[in-house]
């Protein structure tokens, strides 16, 4: 009986281990990364193919074998695809009406503004965003005898015409209005709606997919939202990437890699309007610099956001040739931060004979207005708006100044606003709003 006993104990004891050598961890790389040779990519990675069933020796084949007389199969019948229903994007409830009460009476009153059946593409040509975002509005959802119409399955000009609408919106400020129509497209992500069942490829052109990536998260109140998703986009692109590579089409592979990096910019952004300063200084140094000073301009701007002077002077340091007014614009920027606005102002009047840049200028008048030199600041930026210059930033600083120098402040902005309703109409915009000027 012990015998017995001890037979089962030895039956149920537990064979140890043999310890295994461990190996460190592989690392991993982001979706934001991109190498030469991407590893991760599906189409770089080996296959195996299916077994085959080759029977056994000197017998032939059973998969070759078929009994005599049986029926043919019938051939497979291939259906085209049904076409994909857009109506949902096609109703007026949509889309939010745009007044014309934000806008200065100047350009309101223009002879410069556009007829109501002027073509979209004089609109957008012209600058006239506005009335831009109204026709783009009205294609997408009137049948009228001369506007015909959108057929519910015709997605390139519905998302065209979509994208020029919430384009628009935000160069008007009106990127609330955005946030609230974007809504209306949902999850881009579904590929029963969005992806082609033929090809596989999206439908919805890739910038309306990036903007409606940050447009949805404003619209839902949610910031980290647009971090996964673009991240999301990102980890498309790297597959784009790859199969560019593996049919050596370089044009196709360097517009993903373009891509992929203006993802990556765009993450710093996203970060940023989470007010995660430290996490986007952080990202925007992880990613590729192309030695223009671009990116390292992008770097110190935001150290000197948070207060680090002595890094965002690091980061353009030793830029190489091509970034040297960069090295020049970020030391300046520096000696505004600690307060040394006459030394500023004598590398930003160097840097203006060297450059044509209206933010020189500006810079320079808003050296002066902390310096006590308010009436030369007033005349540096009413020389640029004369040589026609007027962004929003010139207009601001101007309208500021005008509060702070004289009581016909308002007098002032409102010839300010029938000078610059006079320029001619520009692709970067021509009609301005009340917030241009402080009204």
């Amino acid at each position: 009986m012990s015998q017995q006993q001890g037979n089962v104990s030895q039956g149920h004891t537990r064979n140890k281990s043999a310890t295994k050598a461990s190996r460190p961890r592989s690392s991993t790389k982001g979706p934001l990364d991109v190498d030469d040779l991407p590893l991760n990519d599906p189409l770089s990675s080996p296959r195996l193919d299916p077994p085959q069933h080759k029977g056994l020796p000197g017998h032939p084949s059973l998969r070759s074998r078929s009994p005599v007389g049986s029926p043919t199969p019938p051939p497979k019948v291939l259906r085209a695809p049904i076409p994909k229903d857009f109506s949902f994007l096609l109703r007026p409830e949509i889309y939010h009406p745009l007044t014309p009460l934000n806008v200065p009476a100047a350009f309101r009153n223009s002879p410069k503004q556009p007829n109501p059946d002027a073509p979209l593409s004089d609109l957008l040509e012209k600058g006239h965003f506005r009335a831009a975002a109204i026709a783009a509005v009205q294609e997408l959802t009137s049948s009228s005898p001369s506007n015909p119409p959108i057929d519910p399955s015709d997605h390139r000009r519905i998302f065209d015409l979509l994208y020029t609408r919430l384009a628009c919106l935000t160069l008007i400020e009106a990127t609330s209005l955005a946030a609230q129509e974007v809504r209306a497209l949902e999850d881009l992500s579904n590929t029963a709606l969005y992806v082609d069942d033929a090809t596989g490829e999206h439908l919805v052109p890739w910038h309306l997919r990036v903007l409606n990536v940050r447009l949805q998260a404003i619209g839902f109140g949610d910031p980290r939202r647009s971090v996964m998703s673009y991240h999301d986009l990102a980890r498309e692109a790297r597959e784009q990437i790859g199969r560019a590579a593996s049919r050596h089409d370089n044009s196709a592979r360097e517009l993903w890699k373009a891509r992929l990096h203006d993802l990556g910019v765009k993450v710093a952004g996203a970060l940023i309007e989470m007010d995660d300063l430290s996490g986007a200084a952080y990202h925007l140094g992880t990613l590729r610099d192309d030695g223009d000073g671009k990116m390292a301009l992008a770097r110190a701007l935001l150290w000197l956001h948070l207060g680090d002077v002595e890094a965002a002077r690091r980061c353009v340091s030793g830029v190489g040739e091509d970034g040297r007014h960069v090295e020049q614009v970020v030391a300046a920027l520096c000696e505004m931060a600690d307060g040394n606005y006459a030394a500023a102002q004598r590398i930003w009047e160097v840097l203006r004979e060297e450059v044509d840049d209206e933010m020189v200028g500006v810079n320079i008048a808003v050296c002066q207005l902390y310096t006590g030199n308010m009436n030369e600041g007033r005349e540096v930026l009413e020389k640029l708006v004369d040589a026609g210059y007027s962004s929003h930033t010139l207009l601001f600083n101007l309208a500021t100044i005008y509060e702070l120098c004289t009581e016909r402040q308002r007098a002032l902005k409102m010839r300010l606003t029938e000078k610059v309703a006079g320029f001619e109409e520009t692709p970067k915009g021509w009609e301005k709003y009340n917030v241009d000027f402080k009204l």
